[in-house]
Formats: C-alpha cells, structure tokens, sequence
C-alpha cells in the first residue's frame, strides 16, 4: 500500500488574520475538522471538499461560527 502525498494548500486565520498552511489529504472527497492556528493557537474549524475539477475548496472559521453556505 502506497503512502497518502499530502497537499499544501494555504489559508487565513478567522482570528488573527494570519496566513496558515493546512494539509489536505486528498484521498478524502469531504473533511472537517478542528486544528490550532499556527500563529496565534485558537481553534479553527477547517472544512473541505474536493469540487467536480479536482481542485479544493477549503473553509476556515472560528471555533463555534456557522457557515452561510
């Protein structure tokens, strides 16, 4: 069994504003999970979805903040 290659995908941090690096792991069409900013440590809820294009889109909000989509 091959190993999963993880990709790098970047984003910004609902809190501080900061550019964070996520890794996506693209065996998984949906994800959504919970991981600590890497600048200022709150908690951002990270979701993603591969699209029909095989590009990501990827959503991060604060902690307990509901998506509009």
């Amino acid at each position: 069994m091959n190993p999963v290659e993880l990709h790098e995908a970047f984003g910004y941090c609902p809190y501080c504003n900061e550019k964070i690096s996520i890794l996506i792991d693209p065996s998984l069409s949906h994800q959504q999970y919970i991981e600590d900013c890497e600048v200022c440590c709150r908690p951002i809820t990270v979701t993603i979805a591969w699209n029909s294009e095989d590009s990501v889109e990827m959503n991060l909000l604060q902690e307990n903040e509901t998506s509009c989509g």
